[in-house]
C-alpha cells in the first residue's frame, strides 16, 4: 500500500478511520455511553498537526486511493498511529510502522536520538502486544490522558538501528 503525507481534504475520511478504530479498539477505555469520541477536537488536532512544521503526518491508501490508515511523529516521537479497523491483522500496521521509522530516520538524521518513543493507553493490550512485537520496549513513565476519563498512558522506548544494543528501559 502506498504511504504518502497527510493533505487537509484526507481529514475527514481519516477520522472516520479513527472513530472506528477508537471505538473498536478502546470502548473498555472510553466508554461510549459515557466517553464518546470526540470528533471535533480529534479533527481540531489533526487540523493543527498539518500546520505545526515539528510534525510530520502521513496516510496509507488502498490502490484507489482512499485512506487505510494513518501516523504522525514529532522529532524523534510516534505521536498517532492507527489503520482501518477492516484492515487489522492485515499487515498494513506493520508496513506502516516499518515506514514511519524509516521516516524517523530520515527526519531526525541530523539528531543524536538514542531512541524514538511513544505513548499508548496503559489498558490497550492490542497496542501493546503490536509494539513489543515490533521491537519497542515499555518504561516506567505513566502519564495521563488530556481526554475524559484520563486513562494512563505507558510510555515505550525503541532503539534505532545503529545505537547500542535495546535496554530494560526503567
Amino acid at each position: 500500500m502506498p504511504f504518502r503525507p497527510l493533505a487537509a481534504e484526507d481529514l475527514s475520511a481519516l477520522i472516520e478511520i479513527q472513530e472506528e478504530g477508537a471505538v473498536a479498539g478502546l470502548s473498555h477505555i472510553f466508554p461510549q455511553d459515557r466517553y464518546p469520541f470526540q470528533r471535533e477536537v480529534i479533527f481540531e488536532r489533526w487540523r493543527r498537526d498539518l500546520i505545526d512544521s515539528t510534525i510530520h503526518a502521513y496516510v496509507s491508501t488502498d490502490d484507489s486511493g482512499a485512506l487505510t490508515g494513518f501516523a504522525a511523529t514529532r522529532r524523534n516521537e510516534l505521536l498517532r498511529f492507527g489503520t482501518a479497523v477492516r484492515l487489522w491483522d492485515s499487515g498494513l500496521a506493520t508496513s506502516l510502522h516499518d515506514f514511519v521509522v524509516e521516516e524517523l530516520r530520515r527526519t531526525n538524521a541530523d539528531a543524536d536520538h538514542a531512541f524514538y518513543w511513544l505513548r499508548v493507553f496503559e489498558e490497550n493490550r492490542r497496542a501493546r502486544r503490536f509494539y513489543e512485537k515490533l521491537g519497542w520496549t515499555a518504561t516506567d513513565v505513566r502519564t495521563r490522558s488530556t481526554i475524559e476519563p484520563h486513562p494512563n498512558l505507558l510510555e515505550y522506548r525503541f532503539r534505532p538501528q545503529g545505537h547500542a544494543l535495546r535496554e530494560r528501559w526503567t
